[in-house]
This record gives structure tokens, sequence and C-alpha cells, in this order.
């Protein structure tokens, strides 16, 4: 059970985290503190993160945690495990300006296929780099016609010779307009996922063309449409077997999802932690907003919704740790930590009332991304029909 009303008494206590968690995530907040929070409104307002912060990251350990120490990372052990990443996602939820952790994290979505199916020198060309932040990468999955529907992408790569020739074009990549590289799902074969390849594509190759949307919210990472015309890439590009790409972009999904999960969480925090201040010091018909007994439960309901969330997000975590892949928990966890979130917004965004509805707050930039988390990595509607089909109905 919570044991107070801001961000950290918000989050209930977890058997599995011990020391090296409380360690990792007091250093974290006081970078986060230092190098993010005094300007989350302004970057959000420009659309766009500074360049030198990916490096500032790189150097303090963000982007190298959890990965192998061969290409600079930290590893896995009791030093960063997946808890160790939990804390990683709240910690820069606590910010609530999701579209910095999208542009400064985006690698955690583009480098994960290369380190699992790449080649020895695709790793080492690559992963350096991302993990000092010196250089972006990103996932290009998501076509016009084929959002969730992986398997029928029809981006194609014909091997002529030497190369790939790749034509078609990808919607909705995060860091699309800025990253370097571009970790892309191409069609090598037949029909369906066993025709299904990985590519690795210099975004500054001749005959693609990159342009920037406009969206409702994550303004500070950019968001990009993709053409790719003839665009030639050298078959070591190639990220695991010809046509067995699909393994590449399911396994994947389940990591996203965890962090997808703990992240809406901790922004539901962030929403309760404001409303409840808002409400101790607002005063209305004589008394404190938080002694009128409708504003109480509000809280009280957003409370549990939490609390049971995140015992929820936990045993994953642990299940995950183990070795286990409970796919129909971590869809159906995902729904549950985004409808809390959106719930959430709504009701401190009713606590507050106007002053919900003024930019540069915590709680405003909150609401405009209650879609995308609840979109992003597996909308409601797959996640549930995905869990179903796990639960074998």
């Amino acid at each position: 059970m919570a044991e107070g009303l801001d961000f950290d008494g918000l989050r209930p206590r977890s058997p599995f985290m011990g020391e090296s968690h409380a360690t990792w995530r007091a250093a974290l907040r006081r970078w986060i503190d230092a190098h993010i929070m005094p300007f989350a409104a302004e970057w959000d307002e420009a659309g766009a993160v500074p360049r030198e912060l990916f490096v500032q990251a790189g150097d303090f350990g963000l982007l190298g945690a959890g990965y192998p120490e061969a290409y600079g990372g930290t590893g896995r052990g009791p030093d960063y495990d997946h808890f160790h990443g939990i804390v990683t996602s709240e910690e820069l939820s606590r910010v609530g300006a999701g579209g910095i952790t999208a542009a400064l994290m985006v690698h955690g979505i583009g480098l994960p296929p290369i380190l699992a199916l790449g080649s020895d020198e695709m790793k080492a060309r690559v992963a350096p780099d991302v993990l000092a932040g010196r250089r972006q990468i990103s996932l290009a999955i998501t076509e016009p016609d084929a959002g969730s529907d992986v398997a029928n992408l029809s981006t194609r790569a014909e091997r002529r010779g030497d190369h790939y020739v790749v034509n078609g074009a990808k919607l909705y990549i995060t860091g699309g307009c800025t990253s370097q590289w571009l970790t892309t799902a191409v069609r090598t074969g037949g029909p369906g996922a066993g025709g299904v390849s990985l590519l690795l594509i210099d975004a500054a190759s001749p005959g693609i063309t990159r342009l920037p949307l406009k969206k409702q919210g994550w303004w500070a990472s950019d968001t990009a449409q993709i053409f790719f015309q003839d665009v030639e890439v050298p078959v070591e590009n190639l990220i695991g077997p010809e046509n067995g790409g699909f393994f590449g972009i399911m396994m994947n999904f389940n990591s996203e999802r965890l962090g997808m999960a703990s992240g809406a969480l901790a922004s539901a925090r962030v929403c309760v932690e404001e409303a409840v201040a808002w409400a101790r010091e607002r005063r209305t018909f004589g008394k404190r907003l938080a002694d009128h007994q409708v504003i109480r439960h509000k809280v009280a309901e957003m409370v549990r919704r939490i609390s049971a969330g995140t015992a929820w997000l936990d045993q994953c975590a642990w299940q995950v740790a183990q070795g286990g892949t409970p796919v129909a928990d971590l869809s159906l966890l995902k729904v549950e930590a985004t409808n809390t979130l959106e719930f959430c917004a709504r009701e401190a965004s009713q606590i507050l009332g106007g002053a919900s509805y003024m930019r540069g707050a915590r709680l405003e930039r909150i609401y405009r991304e209650v879609r995308v988390n609840a979109i992003g990595g597996g909308s409601e509607e797959i996640m549930r029909d995905l869990a179903a089909r796990q639960l074998a109905l």
C-alpha cells in the first residue's frame, strides 16, 4: 500500500528492490534534477532536446545502463537488473515530459535487435557511439498501411548483388528526423511474417526523405514519416537471417511494454502528487479543497489504481527477470497502466480546474501524452486480443 501522497510515497514498497536500486534512483534523480528538470518546459515548447544532452547522458551512464560492457554499457547483473530499469523509467517520468524521454532513450527500441541478432562487426560499429550519446538510432517499423499489423508491412528490399535496394515508406517513427541509424523492417520474401527482414540503414543514404510530423504530445521528441526510393543498403547491414526479422521485432516488444507500463504508472503518481498539493492549499466554500468528500474519494481511487497496477508491474518484472515471457500479463499490464494514467490525469485535472489547462505544467503535458501511451507499443485493442490468444480462449 502507498505510504504517502507524494511521488515517492505513492510507490508501494517492492520486495524485489534493495539498496542498489535506491542508490541508482538517488544518483539518477540528482542528474535529472540538474540536467533535465529545469529545462523541461522550454524543450517541450521548442520541440527538441539539445544534442549535448545525449552526450551528457552517455557520460553519466544513463544511455548505457543495462547494455553490454563490451560496447560501453554497464552490463546486466546486481548493479543493473530489470528493476533498475523500472527505476529509470519512473525517474524519467517524474519530469512530466514524455517527449524528452522518447528522444533521449530512443535507442531502447532501435538498438536491442542489433545486439540480439546483428553481426559482431555491426555491434562494434554501432553500439559504442549510440551508448556514448554520439549517435542516435531509431526503430522504423510502422507504415501508412500497416500499423500494429507488422506481418503485413510492404516496404520492399530486393537483393541486387552486394546490396539491397529499398523502396517504401514508414510512418510515426520516433526520432526519425534526427537519428543517424534506422533499424528498419522490410519485406525480402513472400507475404506474412516469414518474409520480413531487418536492415540497418544509414539515414543519410541517397534516396531517403524524412518529413517531421506535428503531434498532440511528446513535443520534445521528433516524429517522422520516412520515404525510401531506391535506397542502397550493403548486404552486411542485414540484421539476423534474411526473412528472419519478425522474431527480432517481437522479442523487443516485451521489454518495451514493461517500460511503458512503469512510465505510465509513474506519470499517474505525478498526477496525484500535483492534485494533492493543490487540494491542500486551495480553499473553496470556506475550507480546503482536500476537505471535500468528493475530492478525497477521487484521490483514494487514484491511489487504489496506482497501488494495484504497480504491484502487478513488480510481479511481471520478477517473472521476466527469472527468464519468463509472460506475454498475456505484460499485454494486460500495459492496458491497466495506461488506463490508470488516463483516469488519474483526468481526475487530477478536475481537481486543479483551470490551472491544469495552462501550458508549462507537468499535469498539462502529461494529459497531452495519455493517448500515445495507450497506442504506442501496442494499442489496448491489440493487447487484449494478444492476451486472449495467449490464454487459449
